[in-house]
């Protein structure tokens, strides 16, 4: 069998079976209605024999006539390992691999040590190839294994140094989390992982597109997500009658502060930074007012709060308009507990890619580092509200007591470590929270108005916390 990158069609008789389980997985995007065509942008046979792999870029076409680009590789074998059956796709019905068993490559250790291999060493044309950022040889005979957190990327940790992060939904660079990674390795910034290359692709269709990067894997304790849920739960179900002001997570929420201060202090170093006045506020304040609107349209639970909410992002353009410019710099544009990350010598900070719903040109624009302080304090509400349901569900005692006691223990868990993040940001060099209420409320609400919308379409049975942090945001003036 003779499968080049050049011929025509070679995924051809794999597409029929590729819509149906494509929809289905975590990272594709929903909206626009229906995939109306589904044709290849990009295809290499990367390894001919079995198991072989090929990568490929598709391009999907929505009823509604949005368009999108994904990135796929895909493993095919004549027969399939019980081990990998929960990969499988379908049986090829047509073409040089009639009668294999077409499956997700991600899950097959084989092709994972053939794609690094690869990109080691390949340095023609086509395909994926490795853009290195650094002159240190990739250690190749590391064993790969797929991580399973859910996200809207693939990523492959070889043994315990190398990751590599696949972007299910690429784009032209250049790349925000390449750029920021690759200044932040420049800056020896000792919060982040050191960057190694990004993968391209020079393949007829997919010319300059950015498939993905190489990076330093951090070996962690646990990510900051599964930590605070673990240390909220612990509480609300304690013995004692008070939250205790220090212990459980507050330390480390204060050192959490820390770590994000001296990655906004090296972003400020590597890129530009500057003042922004009344104008420009004022645009970003009319943003929030769009996006509310939308959101409206989607929960209508965020109609009564349209006024209460306005009125903060009107506060916010206001102070600006009084003489109070704005520090915007570059930030990490969709900061939460789950990335970060406890190892054994302090916090680290990852995935700079930001909101991947928004535009690449919105993701790289610089922003207050506020923002992403916002965007953490809402992050240990959710923990909190998340660790309040996992004890209800399996509590005993269901009366209204020991539930109002509960969830009085789960916002004070939140309240008093959004303080001690926002004082150990503070102490760090970072500027005080507290000392910018009105952009923080704005921006938290923002987020939250966010939050609603993604709940709403993604994990209905969640929309509660975001809408409880709107009403509390909608009276805090």
């Amino acid at each position: 069998m003779s499968v080049t990158a050049t011929e025509a069609g070679v995924l051809a008789p794999l597409l029929p079976a590729l819509e149906p389980w494509l929809v289905t997985r975590r990272w594709f995007a929903g909206g626009g209605g229906p995939v109306a065509e589904l044709a290849p942008l990009a295809v290499t046979v990367v390894r001919e024999q079995s198991p072989a792999l090929v990568h490929a870029v598709l391009r999907a076409r929505h009823t509604g006539g949005a368009e999108r680009l994904y990135q796929l590789l895909l493993g095919l074998r004549p027969d399939l390992p019980a081990r990998l059956a929960p990969s499988a796709i379908a049986e090829v019905a047509d073409g040089p691999w009639r009668g294999w068993t077409l499956y997700e490559a991600v899950e097959d250790p084989a092709l994972l040590g053939v794609l690094l291999r690869t990109l080691a060493v390949r340095g023609g044309s086509g395909g994926p190839r490795l853009a290195r950022t650094s002159s240190l040889p990739l250690p190749v005979g590391l064993v790969p294994r797929a991580l399973t957190a859910e996200q809207s990327n693939s990523t492959v940790a070889y043994g315990d140094r190398l990751l590599l992060k696949l972007y299910r939904r690429p784009e032209p660079g250049p790349h925000t989390e390449i750029d920021t990674l690759r200044a932040l390795t420049e800056q020896r910034c000792a919060r982040t992982p050191r960057l190694h290359g990004a993968l391209h692709t020079d393949a007829p269709g997919g010319e300059g597109l950015v498939l993905g990067l190489v990076e330093d894997f951090l070996p962690a304790e646990s990510d900051g997500w599964q930590s605070a849920v673990r240390h909220a739960a612990d509480c609300v179900e304690g013995s004692c009658r008070t939250v205790p002001a220090t212990g459980g997570f507050t330390a480390h929420a204060r050192t959490l502060g820390q770590a994000v201060a001296e990655v906004h202090t090296a972003l400020a170093e590597a890129f530009p930074k500057s003042l922004v006045g009344p104008g420009e506020v004022a645009d970003d304040a009319a943003r929030m007012h769009r996006r509310l609107k939308e959101a409206i349209e989607e929960v209508p639970a965020l109609a009564r709060y349209r006024a209460a909410l306005g009125a903060l992002y009107d506060d916010y353009a206001a102070m600006a308009a009084r003489g109070c410019p704005l520090l915007v710099q570059r930030t990490h544009g969709d900061l939460h507990l789950g990335q970060v990350l406890r190892t054994a010598d302090g916090w680290r900070v990852i995935d700079f890619e930001g909101q991947p719903a928004t535009p690449a040109a919105e993701r790289a624009r610089p922003q207050s580092a506020l923002r992403d302080v916002a965007s953490m304090l809402r992050s240990f509400d959710y923990a909190a509200r998340t660790a309040l349901a996992d004890v209800l569900e399996r509590a005993d005692d269901t009366g209204p007591g020991p539930r109002m006691r509960r969830t009085r223990r789960a916002q004070a868990w939140a309240l008093r470590n959004r303080r001690a993040f926002c004082d150990g940001y503070r102490d760090a060099g970072g500027a005080d929270p507290y000392c910018r209420p009105v952009p923080l409320r704005a921006f938290e609400a923002d987020k939250a108005v966010y939050e609603a919308v993604y709940e709403a379409r993604h994990r209905p049975a969640l929309l509660p916390v975001p809408l409880a942090a709107v009403h509390r945001l909608a009276h805090s003036r």
